[in-house]
């Protein structure tokens, strides 16, 4: 594809021609492989929980001077603390928050000599520091919420999807969104990256914009693959590789449009929105992988295997090739009447070439001369 191609077609002047339905084979692979790899890191690593979810100490404290987030963080890292993984965050520009691990494993002067170290950086007095105790109890009940609500909302979708188009359509679905929650979360395993209520919260928005796209694509195969003109002429894996290539570069464009605020919130935007950011950029990227190389795909594995299309593939793949449809075509061609000469104009004349320019013609030329008068007898 030429670049102006590869233009009008990013403008939406033209549709691509790619064999995204024929070449299943490889999404299926790409896909598997890259779940398989999630479910390592799942199984093998595991999950990085914030002290939400595993509990935790919490500091709070007024910022009086000119400190930093590394700063803090500096502090928080420093031996014998050894708290590097605190998160460490500046509110309203004066408000330092710092989630930690509990404390219970620093001794009373230790504990003291951090606070101490804190409040001198900010300059404030160490009795103007708050740490209180955050149990694993907020994080469960948010994930246990989380959990009821996923099982919900797949219900709900399962149920519109089946009642909207088929259910068939719904399985393609539901494998799509599990797609995109496992590598979700396989990629914060092996990132080591922080799961916090936020990350929740994200992986819950991404199966909404999953599913949206989902239903785009899914709803212009049903009306083309309902068109009795389009199935006579191609088989339906045919008709819905058409129409996802007719939505592609819509469903590309509305992910580019997503991505690039997110991206934006991920490079400058406190630590809790790049969380929020971060989860909802995989989910992003996945799910509009998912909607076009695992939905459909699965939805026409499914469909291909009923009597109707199967009846159809079969008679369509019994008809001639091109090369016999040439020579039929030609043979139609050489049939037809033609324009035959005048039935005075004999066989033989008929036969012969036409005379070429200069060249006297051999066909007698009739005299026009009247015959001469009879003499008088004198």
């Amino acid at each position: 594809m030429s670049l102006r191609s590869a233009f009008e077609v990013f403008r939406g002047y033209r549709h691509p021609e790619f064999h995204i339905i024929q070449r299943r084979r490889r999404w299926a692979i790409l896909s598997g492989t890259a779940i398989v790899l999630s479910l390592i890191g799942l199984i093998w690593l595991g999950l990085n929980y914030s002290i939400d979810f595993t509990g935790g100490t919490l500091i709070q404290y007024q910022l009086q001077s000119d400190a930093s987030v590394e700063d803090v963080r500096d502090v928080m890292a420093a031996e014998p603390y050894g708290r590097a993984e605190a998160e460490v965050q500046i509110v309203g520009g004066d408000r330092v928050s710092i989630r930690t691990t509990a404390l219970t494993d620093l001794s009373a002067t230790e504990r003291t000599a951090l606070f101490d170290e804190l409040a001198t950086q900010a300059g404030i007095s160490a009795d103007d520091i708050s740490a209180q105790v955050v149990g694993p109890t907020w994080g469960e009940q948010i994930s246990r919420q989380a959990l009821i609500g996923l099982v919900v909302v797949l219900a709900a979708i399962t149920l519109y999807i089946t009642l909207r188009f088929e259910w068939k359509m719904a399985i393609g679905a539901m494998v799509a969104m599990l797609h995109d929650v496992v590598i979700t979360a396989g990629v914060y395993a092996l990132t080591g990256r922080q799961v916090s209520p936020a990350t929740v919260i994200a992986i819950l928005t991404i199966l909404g914009f999953s599913l949206y796209d989902t239903v785009v694509i899914y709803d212009k195969v049903k009306e083309n693959t309902e068109s009795t003109a389009a199935l006579g002429k191609d088989t339906y894996e045919g008709v819905a590789n058409t129409s996802m290539n007719q939505v592609l570069m819509r469903s590309v464009n509305t992910s580019l449009v997503v991505v690039l605020p997110i991206l934006s919130l991920l490079l400058f935007g406190g630590d809790t929105l790049k969380d929020f950011a971060f989860a909802m950029l995989i989910g992003v990227v996945t799910g509009a992988y998912s909607s076009i190389f695992v939905a459909t795909p699965i939805l026409v594995v499914l469909k291909e295997r009923e009597p109707r299309y199967q009846q159809l593939r079969a008679r369509l793949e019994s008809r001639p090739g091109e090369r016999r449809l040439r020579s039929v075509a030609a043979a139609e061609t050489a049939t037809e009447p033609v324009e035959t000469a005048p039935a005075t104009v004999g066989a033989s004349a008929a036969s012969k070439p036409s005379p070429r320019p200069g060249q006297p013609s051999s066909r007698p030329r009739s005299s026009k001369r009247r015959p001469p008068a009879k003499r008088k007898r004198r």
